[in-house]
């Protein structure tokens, strides 16, 4: 026998005009037009998702800044091989990022554009030979930061040999301008991962200690961040372990660290960013914000809607 249809006929109804909506016209994105401002265009977005959490982290970065809270932006060697650099050497100048933490790459490819305005070498094609990652120069010089970086860090000690140096692109690199603007860089590296681990130079005493330093320091920084801002891109699994630790350790040793907003950017979704950036920590009382997409877009984004946010006191 065949099934018999289910009648629909006694079926609850309400009305429209009184249900509850996620949507509103009012929310409704605007047409573009030729010449607009980044305000009017910002103000043409749709009020939805990531366009709407956009703007509330721009209000959250700039409310942080105008209470002298702590804005820490944390992000992968991806950042800056983007291009991404001048970008955020030019809100540290604006005094609108408090401290910065990379991984061991960061020094790879930051070093090479300050010393010859070029990075990120052909890897599958280097690799056949084994010649990949045998740079002469960038081996020498993060190796020898890394053995001055042990009583004072490894992003300091780089920043310093970098902004002293003889290096014609040294105003674009990330660790100089962080150097000369006293903005705290710290480095978080897991051996072996960086090409200048397997340098001759190499020193895995030297790196561990640095980097151990650095963390030290990344936590001071953390045990501040109440009412402040923790920013994230590109970076799967490193990072968000490093920032997952340095809160614990501070709560640990009784730090109030409860409300304040974390955002993760990144062009896939991840586990540990989502985690241990976005989720965990804000559970008692801050808001974490996640972005799918890629950085080269994101950012500069960003960057502008935070303008935007404080220009009426520029």
């Amino acid at each position: 026998m065949p099934v018999k249809p289910l009648d629909f006929s006694g079926l609850k109804t309400y009305s429209l005009f009184e249900r509850p909506s996620k949507v509103s016209v009012e929310d409704l994105a605007r047409p573009l037009s030729p010449g607009l401002s980044f305000k009017e265009f910002l103000a043409c977005l749709p009020k939805e998702l990531a366009a709407k959490d956009l703007l509330a982290i721009a209000r959250a970065m700039a409310h942080a800044i105008r209470n002298k809270r702590p804005v820490i932006w944390g992000f992968g060697a991806h950042v800056i091989k983007v291009g991404l650099t001048p970008i955020i050497i030019d809100l540290m100048r604006r005094g609108f990022i408090s401290a910065v933490m990379v991984n061991g790459a960061c020094m790879v490819h930051d070093s090479e554009l300050a010393m010859a305005g070029i990075t990120s070498e052909d890897v599958a094609q280097a690799l056949k030979d084994g010649s990949f990652g045998a740079a002469k120069e960038t081996g020498e010089l993060v190796n020898r930061a890394a053995k001055e970086g042990c009583k004072q860090g490894l992003g300091l000690a780089l920043g310093k040999l970098l902004a002293e140096g003889d290096y014609p692109y040294k105003d674009l690199s990330l660790f100089a301008s962080a150097y000369k603007l006293g903005v705290p860089v710290t480095v978080h590296v897991a051996i072996g991962t960086d090409i200048v681990h397997m340098h001759p130079t190499a020193d895995g005493a030297a790196i561990g200690e640095a980097s151990f330093y650095d963390f030290k320091v990344f936590c001071r920084l953390v045990a501040d961040l109440e009412g402040g801002v923790f920013f994230l891109a590109g970076s799967a699994v490193l990072l968000p372990e490093v920032f997952l630790k340095a809160l614990t350790v501070v709560r640990n040793l009784g730090y109030k660290v409860e409300k304040f907003t974390t955002v993760n950017f990144d062009f896939i979704r991840h586990y540990r960013p989502l985690t241990n950036v976005v989720n965990r920590p804000t559970m008692t009382g801050g808001k974490g914000y996640h972005i799918t997409g890629h950085h080269e877009i994101l950012i500069p984004l960003l960057a502008g809607a935070l303008l935007e946010e404080l220009s009426h006191e520029a």
